[in-house]
C-alpha cells in the first residue's frame, strides 16, 4: 500500500478503489508496497535487539591470592600462608636495609687501643677545617653496628638516616642539601662550637668518644669509660645511649616531649607484652599513636623513630589480631620502607584471611591506611608488599559494607591510578615482571568487586577507566587471569548505557576484544563475559555493530565459536540423554549453553544493521548452527537459549533475497517451529509467529500454516489479551487474507470478529496495533461482496463506529495517553493509524450501502 499522508490523497485512494481491485499488503514485485516485515518494522521494530542475563560469577570458599579458577600453578604464584614473627623483621639500625645477614664472628671483637692509633687516624673521614653549623639533619643518627649485632654509639664512621647506613662523606654531603638553609656560623657562636665539639679533631686526641647523656653514670666498654644509664651495660641502656647523639641534634622540646610522654609509653608497652594481654597492649598502641601524632611525630618526623619501631615489632609475637591490626596502623603511620613495609603489609593480609576480622577492619580507618600505602609507596619498589596490601583489600571489598567504605574512600580512582602507573612502567619491555601480572590480579578483582556498586559508575567514567581497561588488557592478553577480570568488569559496566557508550569510544576496543578472544577460546569464563559485552555494545549503537563487522575475521571467528559449542552441546546432551539425567527443575544453563545464549544473542543483535544481516542471513553455517539449536533443544531444558535463536532466525527471516539461506531453506525451518507452537510457553510462541510472519509473504509457506492447521493458533492469539502477540499475529494474518480460500478458513475461525475486538480493546492505547488490524481488513475487503461476505452487517457496524470514534481527534485525545509518552502516542495516531484507517473507513463506507441487516428469527 501506497504511504498516505494527508486526506487528499486519502479520498483520492478511496474513490479509486472502487474501480480497482487493491493489491494485498504483503506483495513484494512492486517496490512501492509493503511486505508484511516491512509493516511490522514501520510500526513496531521487527528487527530487535536482545539482553540476556549477566554470567554469573561464583564466589571463592576460601580468601587467596589466588583461587581455584586461576591460571598460576602454585609453583608460580605467591604464597598465601606463611609464618610471621618479629624476627623477620629488620632492625633500622643493625643492618643495611638490603635483608642480608652477616654471619657472627668467632670471638668478641675489641675497641681499637691507643696503640692502633695510626691506623684508626688513617681510615677515618677527615673533618671539615672551618667551623661546620651544625643543623638538624633529617632522620639522621650517629651509629656502627658491632659484629654481635649491638650497636656502638660511635659517630666517625655510620650514619644511619631512615631505616638505611650511610657513610660518613654521604652524610655530609646530604647535609648541605637540606630544606632549611643555615648560613655559617662565627667561631663564637654556640652552634659553632657544638659542631666543633661533634665533628671536631677527634683523631688528635686516638680515642674512642661517646657523647654524654644527661645524667653522670658511666660504665667501662671495651676498656674505655663510656657514659651510660647503668653498671652493667644492658641493652635497655645501651638504646638510650645510642639515642643520646641524637640529643645534641634533637631540640630541647623534642627531647623533652619523648622523656615526657613518649618514654614511658615505650616502658610501659616493654613491660605489659611479658604479661601478654593484648587489650592493655591495644590501649598502649592507640595512646602511643595519639601522643605521637599530638608531637607531629609521625610519619619520619621522630628522630627516635627507629627505637619505637623495635619495640612496636617485637609485639608481633603477641597473638591477637585486633593488636595486629592496631600494630600495623601505627607502623604504617611510621611510613617503614623495604623488607618491614613488605611483613606488615602480610601481617595485615593474614589478619584478613578470616571473614571474622572484617568487623575490626570496619572499626578502625584501616582501609584509608591502606589506600595511602598505594598512594604514597613506589609500585615498582614494593612490588611484593604491593601484592599482599591489595590482596587484603580484595578480601575486604567482598564485604558489602567495606566495599561502599572503600568507594567511599576513593579506591577506584586510586586503583585506577595505579594500573596507569603500572602500563606506563610496563612499556618499556625490559621492565615487564611476573610480580606486577600478580599484582594486577589483585587491583582487577577488587575494581570488579567495586563495579558491582550503581555509585561506582560515575567514578568508572571520571576517571577513564575503560580505555585503561583496554590498554591494560592488550598489555597482558598472554594473562588469562588479567583477561579474566578485565571481562568481568566490562560485563558488569556494560549493562548500562553510559558506560556502554564510552566502551565503544574507546579506540580499538573492538579489536582488543576480538584477540582476547582469539587468544582464549577455550576459556570459558572469559569467553562467555567477553561476547556479553559484544552483545551489549551491539544492542545500544548502529555503529559499534559496522565497526566490529568491518573487523576483519571478526564474523568468522563468531561463527566459528557458534559452531564449536554447538558441537559440544549436542555431545552433552547425548550423553545426558544415554544416562536418563532429567532436565526438570533445572534452574540455571550449563556452561556451554550459557556460552551458546551469548553468542545467538551477539548475532541477533548484528543482524539489526542492514549490511551484517544481509551477509548472516546468505551465511549457511551461521543458519544451520541455528536450525540445529531449535532441532535437538526443548524449550524446558533451557528456555533462554531457544528464545534467543529464534529472535535471532526472526531477524534473519527480514531480509528476504536470492542469496538468503533463509528464504532458501523456508520450509524446514517452518517445520521446525512447529512445535514451539504448540508448547505451553508464550514467549516461544511468539517469537515463532514472528518468524511465521516473515516467511509468510512466500505462498508455500502460506500452504504449509493451512495444511498443518497453524492459522488456528495464530487466530486464537488474538484472543491472548497480549498486544506484542495480537501484533504479531496481525502481521501472519496480513499475509494470509490475499486469498479467498484462505481468508474464508480465517472468516470460518473467527479471525474478522476477534480482529474487531482487539482493535476496540488496545485501539486508544496502543495506536500501532491499530494501524495493523487497519491493514488486515484492508487485504479481507477487496469488493462489495467482500464486505458482505467476510465482514458480515453486524461486524462492519462495529468497525464502522470504531474507525470514526479514533478518527475524531478530540475523541483520541480524550483517551487515556501516558503522560510520559504522549508525544509518542500522538506521533504514532497521526504516522500508523489515521492514515490507513482513514482510507479502510472511505471503502467500507462506499459498499456498506449496499448491505442490509439480515431478518431475524420469527
Amino acid at each position: 500500500m501506497d504511504s498516505i499522508v494527508s486526506p487528499h490523497q486519502c479520498l483520492q485512494k478511496m474513490y479509486s478503489s472502487r474501480d480497482k481491485k487493491p493489491d494485498p499488503f504483503y506483495k513484494p514485485p512492486n517496490p512501492a508496497q509493503k511486505t508484511s516485515a516491512e509493516i511490522i518494522n514501520e510500526a513496531r521494530n521487527s528487527l530487535r535487539t536482545l539482553k540476556t542475563k549477566r554470567p554469573f560469577t561464583p564466589r571463592e570458599d576460601q580468601r587467596k591470592l589466588f583461587g581455584t579458577l586461576s591460571s598460576r600453578t602454585p609453583d608460580n604464584r605467591p604464597p598465601s600462608s606463611f609464618s610471621l614473627h618479629s624476627c623477620s623483621f629488620e632492625s633500622p639500625d643493625s643492618r643495611p636495609v638490603s635483608g642480608t645477614r652477616l654471619s657472627p664472628l668467632p670471638h668478641k671483637p675489641k675497641l681499637p687501643s691507643p696503640d692502633t692509633e695510626d691506623e684508626i687516624t688513617a681510615a677515618t673521614p677527615q673533618p671539615p677545617s672551618h667551623a661546620v653549623p651544625l643543623r638538624k639533619p633529617n632522620r639522621t643518627r650517629v651509629l656502627i653496628a658491632s659484629s654481635h649485632g649491638n650497636i656502638v654509639a660511635d659517630s666517625r664512621n655510620h650514619y644511619v638516616k631512615g631505616d638505611s647506613l650511610i657513610s660518613h662523606t654521604q652524610f655530609m654531603k646530604e647535609r648541605t642539601s637540606e630544606e632549611e638553609e643555615i648560613t655559617s656560623l662565627s667561631p663564637d657562636n654556640p652552634q659553632t662550637q657544638l659542631a666543633n665539639k661533634t665533628y671536631g679533631n677527634r683523631e688528635a686526641q686516638g680515642k674512642t668518644e661517646t657523647t654524654n647523656p644527661p645524667n653522670n653514670k658511666t660504665c667501662d666498654i671495651g676498656g674505655k669509660k663510656s657514659k651510660s644509664t647503668s653498671p652493667n651495660g644492658s641493652k635497655k641502656s645501651l638504646l638510650k645511649e645510642i639515642d643520646s647523639p641524637l640529643n645534641e641534634l634533637e631540640t630541647e622540646w623534642e627531647r623533652s616531649y619523648w622523656d615526657e610522654h613518649i618514654s614511658p609509653i615505650l616502658q610501659d608497652l616493654e613491660e605489659v607484652q611479658q604479661d601478654g594481654n593484648p587489650e592493655d597492649l591495644c590501649s598502649l598502641c592507640v595512646k602511643l599513636w595519639k601522643t605521637l601524632d599530638d608531637g607531629n611525630m609521625l610519619g619520619k618526623k621522630c628522630k627516635r623513630r627507629s627505637h619505637i619501631l623495635k619495640i612496636l615489632y617485637k609485639l608481633v609475637d603477641v597473638h591477637s589480631d585486633r593488636l595486629g591490626l592496631t600494630l600495623a596502623k601505627l607502623i604504617f603511620e611510621l611510613r617503614v620502607s623495604g623488607k618491614n613495609l613488605l611483613n606488615i603489609c602480610k601481617l595485615v593480609f593474614k589478619i584478613s584471611r578470616s571473614e571474622n576480622n572484617d568487623s575490626l577492619f570496619q572499626s578502625d580507618n584501616m582501609m584509608g591506611v591502606l589506600l595511602e600505602v598505594l598512594q604514597n609507596e613506589d609500585a615498582h619498589a614494593n612490588s611484593e608488599a604491593f601484592l599482599y596490601c591489595l590482596g587484603t583489600i580484595k578480601f575486604l571489598s567482598g564485604n558489602t559494607l567495606l566495599l561502599n567504605e572503600l568507594l567511599k574512600k576513593e579506591a577506584v580512582e586510586i586503583l585506577v591510578e595505579l594500573m596507569e602507573q603500572i602500563l606506563h612502567f610496563n612499556t618499556v619491555p625490559e621492565n615487564i615482571s611476573t610480580n606486577m601480572s600478580h599484582l594486577l590480579v589483585q587491583l582487577t578483582v577488587t575494581l570488579r568487586n567495586l563495579a558491582d556498586l550503581s555509585q561506582s559508575r560515575p567514578k568508572f567514567l571520571a576517571t577513564n577507566a575503560f580505555m585503561k581497561l583496554c590498554s591494560l588488557l592488550e598489555n597482558y592478553i598472554y594473562d588469562k587471569d588479567i583477561c579474566t577480570n578485565v571481562s568481568r568488569i566490562l560485563s558488569k559496566l556494560s549493562l548500562y548505557h553510559d558506560c556502554c557508550m564510552a566502551l565503544a569510544e574507546c579506540s580499538g576496543c573492538y579489536a582488543i576484544i576480538l584477540s582476547a578472544l582469539n587468544k582464549h577460546p577455550d576459556k570459558q569464563d572469559l569467553l562467555v563475559r567477553m561476547v556479553f559485552t559484544l552483545g551489549n555494545l551491539t544492542a545500544k549503537s548502529d555503529t559499534a555493530r559496522k565497526q566490529f563487522h568491518e573487523l576483519e575475521g571478526s564474523i568468522k571467528t563468531v561463527l566459528c565459536l557458534l559452531h564449536t559449542y554447538c558441537d559440544l552441546d549436542k555431545k552433552s546432551q547425548s550423553t545426558m540423554s544415554s544416562t536418563k539425567q532429567k532436565h526438570e527443575g533445572r534452574k540455571q544453563p550449563t556452561e556451554v549453553e550459557d556460552v551458546l545464549i551469548k553468542i545467538v544473542c551477539l548475532l541477533a543483535n548484528l543482524s539489526v544493521h542492514p549490511k551484517v544481516g544481509e551477509d548472516l542471513a546468505a551465511d549457511q553455517n551461521c543458519v544451520l548452527c541455528l536450525m540445529q539449536i531449535i532441532k535437538y533443544k526443548q524449550i524446558d531444558e533451557c528456555e533462554e537459549l531457544v528464545i534467543n535463536t529464534l529472535a535471532a532466525l526472526s531477524n534473519l527471516s527480514y531480509y528476504q533475497n536470492e542469496s538468503s539461506v533463509m528464504s532458501k531453506m523456508r520450509k524446514d525451518i517452518s517445520n521446525l517451529l512447529l512445535k514451539y507452537m504448540l508448547s505451553n510457553n508464550m514467549e516461544g510462541i511468539l517469537e515463532a509467529t514472528r518468524v511465521y510472519g516473515n516467511l509468510s509473504q512466500y505462498e508455500d509457506v502460506q500452504d504449509f500454516i493451512l495444511e498443518h492447521n497453524v492459522y488456528k493458533f495464530i487466530v486464537t492469539l488474538l484472543d491472548s489479551g497480549q498486544q506484542d502477540v495480537c501484533f504479531s499475529a496481525c502481521g501472519v494474518l496480513i499475509n494470509l487474507a490475499t486469498n479467498r480460500k484462505k481468508k474464508m478458513l480465517l472468516k470460518k475461525e473467527g479471525a474478522v470478529e476477534k480482529l474487531v475486538e482487539c482493535l476496540q480493546d488496545f485501539g486508544c492505547s496502543d495506536w500501532q496495533l491499530a494501524g495493523l488490524v487497519c491493514k488486515a481488513f484492508w487485504n479481507f475487503v477487496d469488493s462489495t461482496k467482500d464486505v458482505g461476505l467476510y465482514l458480515g452487517f453486524e461486524e462492519t457496524s462495529k468497525l464502522l463506529n470504531l474507525l470514526s470514534s479514533f478518527l475524531d481527534e478530540q475523541t483520541a485525545l480524550d483517551c487515556q495517553w501516558n503522560v510520559d509518552i504522549m508525544d509518542y502516542q500522538r506521533e504514532c495516531w497521526e504516522a500508523e493509524f489515521k492514515p490507513v484507517a482513514s482510507l479502510l473507513l472511505g471503502k467500507i463506507q462506499s459498499h456498506h450501502s449496499f448491505l442490509e441487516p439480515l431478518p431475524g428469527p420469527l
